[in-house]
């Protein structure tokens, strides 16, 4: 299970030669961003990235391809304008994610049930370490950097494994993280329909075999797997838009539309039947209660005195959100740093696992032993329309009265004809037994004011708040939308509480409002928007897991509120673990201070930011020299430069990748002997496909030829051709050119490095992803604005 600890792997010393990287317009170390530990002046928290954790630097990618004539051609072979493939693609897609969904919904019941069928004997689950929730990961690859195997068989296999059994387990976790991931790999796989792991590669799809598509699928698949977890198809595309996405158009919106609603479908369609793998018949009958995960089977009227505590709990949310941001944070620092001070792989790895059992350990002990504490209740406030209706809520409450002791209940029919019992429980059992989704549903439950008293709901939430926060990032993998929502509940189900103890229970419509119930939903709301600042896909999401239409502007305002409160005192918990793994993640605007005050970027050009120091090619290259240049330096790509005119100055024509550079010297049968440049012959160019790749298929390979190209004499005479296979499209900036809007163009195109040139069109720099992350960047407009440079005052 060596490989579900971690998607980065060390790379053999000469693919290592290839991939390391000494400037930046491909490769970036993630030690340039912040070289050391300390804070910047922007006040982002930097760490050292260890040398051993982050061995495997992250590669940019580009989210257009090449535009060179090889790719033209290979275009012309392509039927254009018609998109039913696509459509098709986000079917399948939606249908798999949601075949998922179902799988791993059914298996997590059947081991829960079959946890609590053995906990009679003391036995408990150990998950196997896997990989984290991913979602981090996710984010930071759509927004341009490429991070390995994140999406192979193994890691799909990994997670699925780890979370289920880590849901199942009873740890503080849920599995809306890890089916993002999920969701994720599966749109990766089907669109691409290869696997280097497997050694598959399948004739179809084959035009969607680029970066642009790619991360299209992979959009879609992560919205399919909210959708399908949560049964929200509208919350999962807000998801992947306000969230997850970088790049974003109303094409994408359509298709993540359409495949979140295949995912929904799927998993409505398989779980209308079937229970822990069991056929209960009714096949496609969607009842309401099982298809909405948090049904709120009573709306209550509202009244305008309950934004007053929603504005409460929306304060309340973003200052609990953002010390479960900083204390989830400070935890992983530390886990880091233990892990990483381990010399030995197998003893780090092994190190990860144990913290995991350990973690199951202290959860366990808590869930089981501690309700022994808390006495039974009587369930008083279900007595009438609630046990009338729908007495299976009795057997809800079964396993944990006949394991906590509390007395079997009999029941009457009363002189009115209603039904009474006599049922007790115990409130910790029914708040921490089991998974969170049951406790959730305890809390949003409207007419039980008095339900859950103020220890058992005080008690539950301090454990909830510090083992979830601790199992966060740990070596399983974890959702943390479950525990969120379940911290905010807890907490407003205590203001609840205390409204009902200064007002009395309400039975009038004017004071119905006065539920419990009701701002446990909003503490949810405000929670979860504290620790994620999510506002938009956060309030749809609620409405369609709650169908609590009439509580929406109180969820608004709360969110609002949390996410305001929050953003005071430091970053989402999604933002924090990108700058934590060290993921180069450019935000949609930069933010720089210098000496406490924001910095305009407007006022800067594009010369202050870039690296001046850039190795061109020319149209016609020495294979030779060519060879030295791979060899000596790592640079993911290449400015290419020519002479329009015998007479003129070299000027800037296109760039060409690092990778197609190396599938070029592959095939010796296309270089020619030195020639003019009007007899020098391209008309047998390698095809498009042949020189796009994501990796090299043999490092060691090109390593052989590389040093036989720059130690044989014949290579010497040898020139290639490179002008069918340049970027004629790429994007270029003047040296005088805004920084704001470099910034802009560069983060809006997915551009994998940006090539400056002077008023002659000649290159005089570069600008890569490291060179506009915040550390980078405010050190540099530093330096602009010391005294001692000359340019400062212009």
């Amino acid at each position: 299970m060596s490989s579900l600890f971690s998607y980065r792997r060390l790379m053999d010393d000469s693919e290592e030669m290839l991939m390391a990287e000494d400037h930046g317009p491909d490769l970036i170390h993630p030690q340039d961003f912040s070289g050391q530990c300390g804070i910047n002046r922007s006040g982002l928290a930097f760490h050292h990235c260890e040398e051993r954790e982050q061995s495997v630097p992250h590669e940019s990618l580009d989210y257009l391809p090449s535009h060179s004539k090889v790719y033209k051609k290979w275009l012309q072979q392509k039927t254009y304008g018609k998109e039913w493939d696509r459509w098709l693609l986000m079917g399948l897609i939606g249908t798999a994610v949601g075949m998922l969904g179902f799988l791993t919904h059914q298996i997590v019941d059947s081991l829960i049930k079959l946890k609590w069928d053995l906990v009679e004997s003391y036995l408990k689950f150990f998950c196997p370490a896997g990989s984290p929730s991913g979602l981090p990961e996710i984010i930071g690859y759509l927004n341009g950097t490429s991070i390995q195997h994140l999406f192979n068989i193994k890691t799909f296999l990994g997670t699925f494994v780890s979370c289920v059994l880590a849901v199942a387990s009873g740890l503080f976790c849920g599995l809306e993280g890890p089916m993002v991931h999920l969701g994720a790999i599966l749109g990766c796989g089907l669109s691409q329909l290869q696997s280097d792991t497997l050694g598959i590669h399948l004739p179809f799809f084959t035009r969607f075999r680029n970066s642009a598509d790619k991360r299209s699928f992979i959009t879609a698949g992560a919205g399919a797997g909210i959708a399908s977890v949560f049964r929200a198809p509208i919350g999962g595309l807000l998801f992947t838009l306000e969230e997850v996405s970088s790049f974003w158009d109303i094409r994408l919106a359509w298709q993540t539309f359409f495949c979140c609603l295949m995912a929904t479908f799927t998993t409505d369609l398989l779980s209308s039947s079937l229970y822990g793998f069991v056929y209960r018949g009714h096949f496609g009958f969607f009842e309401a209660e099982k298809r909405i995960l948090f049904w709120v089977k009573n709306l209550l009227d509202m009244h305008v005195l309950a934004f007053i505590p929603a504005i409460l709990l929306g304060m309340l949310g973003g200052l609990l959100g953002a010390l479960f941001v900083s204390l989830n944070i400070k935890i992983n620092k530390l886990r880091m740093q233990f892990f990483n001070s381990i010399p030995k792989s197998s003893l780090s790895k092994t190190s990860k696992l144990l913290e995991t059992a350990l973690i199951l350990v202290c959860t366990t002990t808590v869930t089981v032993y501690l309700p022994y504490f808390f006495p039974c209740t009587p369930v008083t406030s279900m007595r009438n329309y609630q046990l009338r209706n729908h007495s299976e809520i009795i057997n809800q409450f079964k396993r944990e009265i006949s394991e906590y002791g509390c007395s079997p209940n009999t029941s009457w029919i009363g002189p009115d004809g209603v039904r009474y019992s006599n049922q007790t429980f115990n409130q910790a059992a029914a708040l921490l037994v089991e998974s969170g989704k049951r406790g959730i549903t305890y809390l949003f439950k409207r007419g039980t004011h008095e339900e859950f008293g103020y220890t058992s709901l005080c008690t539950a939430l301090a454990f909830y708040f510090i083992l979830s926060c601790w199992t966060a990032g740990s070596a399983v993998a974890s959702g943390l939308v479950i525990p969120m929502l379940y911290t905010g509940a807890l907490y407003g189900r205590i203001i609840g509480l205390i409204l009902v103890s200064i007002f009395g229970v309400q039975t009038n419509e004017y004071g119905a409002w006065i539920d419990p119930g009701l701002f446990a939903a909003i503490g949810a709301a405000s929670f979860f928007s504290g620790v994620s600042r999510l506002t938009i896909s956060l309030t749809v999401i609620m409405v369609e897991i709650t169908n609590d239409v009439q509580s929406l502007l109180l969820i608004m305002l709360a969110v609002m509120v949390a996410k305001m409160v929050g953003d005071f005192f430091n970053a989402s918990l999604y933002s924090s673990l990108l700058r934590l793994k060290c993921i180069p993640y450019l935000d949609v605007e930069p933010f720089v201070r210098h000496r406490r005050e924001w910095l305009n970027l407007e006022l800067f050009s594009a010369r202050d930011v870039m690296e001046p120091h850039v190795r061109v090619l020319h149209l016609k290259e020495n294979i030779a020299s060519l060879a030295w240049l791979l060899a000596s330096t790592s640079h993911g790509g290449f400015p290419v430069v020519g002479q329009p005119k015998p007479d003129q100055a070299q000027v800037f024509q296109g760039t060409i990748k690092r990778l197609e550079l190396c599938m070029l010297l592959e095939n010796e049968h296309i270089f020619e002997p030195e020639t003019n440049n009007k007899s020098f012959s391209f008309s047998h160019p390698l095809q498009y496909e042949k020189i796009t790749v994501e990796k090299l298929p043999k490092p060691s390979r090109l390593a052989m030829l590389l040093n036989r190209y720059t130690t044989d004499p014949r290579y010497q005479q040898l020139f290639i051709n490179l002008e069918p296979y340049i970027n004629k499209s790429a994007m270029s900036v003047q040296a005088h050119f805004s920084l704001q809007r470099t910034y802009i163009i560069f983060r809006t195109l997915g551009l994998r490095h940006l090539t400056v040139v002077d008023l002659q069109n000649r290159v005089v720099g570069v600008i890569t992803r490291k060179d506009l992350m915040p550390f980078p960047l405010e050190e540099r407009l530093r330096l602009q604005l010391s005294p001692q440079n000359p340019d400062a005052g212009e």
